[in-house]
C-alpha cells in the first residue's frame, strides 16, 4: 500500500486559520449574548420595589345594572373609571371592575389579596349597592337574588372580611372607600330591616371613608359622579396630602354642598402618614429648593 504526501500549502494553511478565527470569535459572541439574555430573564422576573416608598395595590368596583333595581345605577360605572385614572396617576396598581357578579367579585378580592405583601398600602373602593346585615355592611354582586338576610351573607362580600383579609397578608395601611349607601332593592324583602350601612370598624393601621353616616340613606345626585366621589377625586388633586386628610376633607365638602343632609363618616386607626403620590411633603421640599 502506498501513501501519498499529504502538503498543505501556505494559502491554505492561512485560509484554515482565517476560519478556526472567525469560528472563535462567533462562538464566543453567541455566548456573550446568551449570557446577558439570561440576565435580562433574571431581572424581569424579580419583583419590583417602588422607589419612593411601599407598593400600593388597589381594587375598585363598580356595580351600576342591577336587575332588581327599577332602573341601573348611573354614576358607579363612571366613579369606578375615574377613580382607577386617578389613583393610578399616583402610583397604584389598580385592578377596576365594572357590574361584577359573584364569583367575579370574589375573584377579584383573592387577586388583590394575592398582590399584598408586607409594606405594602392596599386600598378598596366600592359603589353599587350595598346591604347591613347584623354589625357587617356588604358588597352586593350584580347577580345577587337576595329574599333574607342569609342570601345577603351567601351572596354578598363582607367589608369587614376584606379588611380581615388585608391585615393577615401583612398590608401596612389599608385603605377602603364604600360609596353604597343608597336605599337598596332588597330592604323591603326583610321583615326586619335596616336602613343604610352599619358602621365599620378600621382594623390596626386602617381608614375608612363611608359616603354616609351608619344608618343614613343617599339618594344619587344628577351628576356624572356621586358626591363623594368628585369630592374625594378634587381632594385627591393634592400631591403631598396624606390620606387622613384627603378622606377628612372630602367628607367636610360632601356635608356643606349637601347642606348637611349627607354626612359622610371616617374612621381611622393610622399610626403613621399615608400619601396617595409617590412624595411624602418633605421630598416636594426638597424638589422645590
Amino acid at each position: 500500500m502506498k501513501i501519498r504526501n499529504f502538503r498543505v500549502s501556505r494559502r491554505s494553511a492561512t485560509l484554515f486559520a482565517v476560519m478556526v478565527g472567525t469560528l472563535s470569535l462567533a462562538i464566543g459572541a453567541h455566548a456573550a449574548l446568551y449570557k446577558r439574555a439570561a440576565d435580562a430573564t433574571r431581572a424581569a422576573v424579580t419583583v419590583p420595589v417602588a422607589a419612593n416608598g411601599p407598593a400600593k395595590v388597589a381594587l375598585v368596583i363598580g356595580n351600576s345594572l342591577y336587575p332588581d333595581a327599577n332602573a341601573p345605577l348611573a354614576q358607579p360605572a363612571n366613579d369606578a373609571r375615574a377613580l382607577t385614572a386617578a389613583l393610578q396617576r399616583d402610583g397604584f396598581d389598580v385592578e377596576t371592575v365594572e357590574n361584577a357578579d359573584k364569583s367575579e367579585m370574589r375573584g377579584a378580592v383573592e387577586r388583590l389579596k394575592a398582590k399584598i405583601r408586607p409594606d405594602s398600602v392596599a386600598m378598596l373602593f366600592f359603589a353599587g349597592y350595598g346591604v347591613q346585615v347584623g354589625r357587617e355592611s356588604y358588597m352586593i354582586p350584580v347577580d345577587a337574588a337576595i329574599w333574607k338576610a342569609s342570601d345577603v351573607r351567601r351572596d354578598g362580600t363582607s367589608i369587614e372580611s376584606v379588611l380581615a383579609a388585608m391585615k393577615q397578608r401583612g398590608a401596612r395601611a389599608k385603605l377602603v372607600v364604600v360609596d353604597a349607601s343608597r336605599r337598596n332593592p332588597y330592604e323591603r324583602r326583610f321583615r326586619s330591616y335596616s336602613h343604610g350601612l352599619a358602621a365599620i370598624n378600621a382594623p390596626d393601621n386602617a381608614l375608612v371613608l363611608s359616603s354616609a353616616a351608619p344608618g343614613q340613606v343617599v339618594d344619587d345626585g344628577n351628576g356624572q359622579n356621586s358626591l363623594v366621589v368628585a369630592e374625594l377625586l378634587n381632594n385627591l388633586k393634592s400631591p403631598s396630602a396624606d390620606a387622613a386628610t384627603v378622606f377628612n376633607k372630602t367628607r367636610m365638602a360632601v356635608s356643606q354642598a349637601s347642606n348637611g343632609k349627607q354626612v359622610p363618616s371616617v374612621s381611622s386607626s393610622l399610626r403613621d402618614e399615608v400619601h396617595f403620590g409617590d412624595q411624602a411633603p418633605a421630598n416636594l421640599a426638597k424638589a422645590g429648593s
